[in-house]
């Protein structure tokens, strides 16, 4: 087994919270902060409602009933999840000790040229200009 990459026990857990040794705490930034990290999000946590609103559909009712009772449920959870992704994956990074911004990564690798464009036609930005490049919301 390689120490850079979790078991699929060690994946599963850290999948809904647990912390990696630091021995893999490269793959934790890759995977929390690369490419298609949205995604992953978004799927991980697009499964756990699945299972809390499987139950309903053993209630014998027809199909609009069934879709009435789980779809707003599960929309709302998507939704959330959504919404909340990259919050929850800052704090994915800091508690495996990894810096909050790497979630920006790609953000910044993306807009790098226009950034550019803007310090060739206007100048260098000033250094209190510098707290807005964080999108942290808090």
């Amino acid at each position: 087994m390689s120490s850079d990459k979790p078991s699929k026990w060690q994946y599963f857990t850290y999948i809904y919270g647990r912390r990696l040794p630091k021995s893999m705490q490269r793959w934790v930034a890759e995977d929390l902060a690369g490419e298609g990290a949205v995604r992953r999000h978004m799927i991980r946590y697009s499964i756990p409602p699945i299972f809390v609103l499987a139950p309903f559909w053993l209630i014998p009712v027809n199909l609009y009933m069934h879709l009435e009772m789980t779809a707003p449920i599960y929309v709302w959870a998507v939704l959330m999840a959504l919404a909340l992704n990259k919050p929850w994956r800052r704090h994915r990074l800091a508690v495996h000790g990894l810096d909050p911004n790497l979630v920006d990564v790609i953000k910044r690798k993306k807009q790098a040229q226009m950034h550019e464009d803007y310090a060739r036609r206007f100048g260098a930005r000033p250094e209190s200009a510098d707290w807005q490049q964080n999108s942290s919301p808090f």
